[in-house]
């Protein structure tokens, strides 16, 4: 997107912001039902999980796809899967700083989620994948990842005993290839959704689904804290690449549009559902906890040409800053994944 539009989508949605929520000192008193009402409204759950038309979900397809996703032999080394780094009991991250190749190897970011992805119109952190098949096969290729080659990957998958049959009641016809294992990975990718959590229960209309707290920080969020400026909808993200003042020297979203000087450093803005789960954060892993996540936007952020004009400073009281992790913790369910009924 043109630097200029973004400027100016950024503006008037701060502006529009400021005047609906009474920007800089708005309570939850402050607000009618109608007002806090409409404001819900806007993070209900989308329950209909987007397919593309040249790779539409089918039972067999996600069978395939969580068969691959969770063997290690389709990396390099057969020591590692698609969930080494992408862990279910860690929100879909490895719950370190940053991830960790096939030989031991640290790689140079933050293991970010696969939450929600069928979703998004673009993937990684710089946003270089522009859908699900590009990207699942991305990491089971990098060399410093899980290092495998093509042809490697075939003999392998055509070695062990059972898989092409599940490829081809997957893909009648097509056969084991790695536009197939891409595709297959791709579908179960999709079908990993975020189960509901008790902000979804709230939003629903169940009132004690979630604290009083938890209820205030929905206001500072949406209000004074600013997050709701990039941390939109129901999946909290607007799917854009922003540059938040990290002191990291990784270029971003510019090594992939490199006409564009205003994303430098820009990174995409993740998803915030099961947020609880998923420390360190950022795309570096350098900031701990949510506390140091919330310091960070309120006045920790260097200043540079490429800061996102949504960056600016403002103060929070320990009350508050508590009342905003409270809300937080609130988009993590302790339900289990569940792939939702298929035709």
């Amino acid at each position: 997107m043109d630097t200029h539009i973004m400027k100016f989508i950024y503006i008037f949605f701060l502006i529009f912001t400021s005047l609906y929520l009474g920007f800089s000192g708005i309570t939850s008193n402050a607000q009618s039902p109608s007002e806090m009402e409409t404001l819900k409204e806007s993070y209900r759950r989308d329950d209909k999980i987007p397919q593309p038309a040249e790779n539409p979900l089918t039972k067999a397809k996600i069978r395939l796809g969580k068969k691959l996703f969770f063997d290690p032999r389709i990396s390099k080394n057969a020591n590692m899967s698609c969930a080494t780094c992408h862990n279910p009991s860690l929100g879909w991250e490895d719950g370190m700083s940053t991830g960790l190749g096939h030989q031991g190897n640290r790689l140079g970011r933050h293991t970010p989620t696969i939450l929600n992805l069928a979703w998004a119109p673009s993937l990684f952190w710089d946003g270089r994948a522009k859908g699900l098949e590009q990207q699942a096969s991305g990491p089971i290729m990098a060399d410093a990842e899980m290092g495998m080659s093509p042809q490697l990957l075939l003999d392998r998958l055509q070695a062990i005993s059972g898989y092409k049959a599940y490829f081809e009641s997957a893909f009648p016809g097509e056969g084991m290839t790695i536009d197939t294992v891409s595709k297959a990975i791709a579908t179960y990718e999709r079908t990993i959704v975020s189960p509901r959590a008790p902000f979804d229960k709230w939003i629903a209309g169940k009132e004690t689904a979630i604290s009083d707290e938890a209820k205030r920080g929905f206001v500072l969020f949406n209000g004074k804290a600013r997050c709701a400026i990039c941390h939109q909808g129901w999946r909290f993200t607007d799917d854009a690449f922003h540059d938040i003042g990290l002191k990291s020297s990784d270029p971003g979203r510019f090594n992939v549009v490199k006409d564009e000087p205003a994303l430098k450093h820009a990174f995409k803005t993740p998803t915030l559902r099961s947020i609880s789960q998923r420390a360190p954060y950022m795309h570096d892993g350098s900031l701990n906890t949510l506390e140091d996540v919330i310091r960070h936007y309120e006045n920790g952020f260097i200043r540079r040409p490429s800061l996102s004009p949504a960056m600016e400073p403002y103060s929070l009281t320990d009350e508050e800053r508590q009342d905003l992790v409270a809300f937080l913790s609130t988009l993590t369910s302790s339900k289990r994944i569940i792939i939702p009924s298929l035709p």
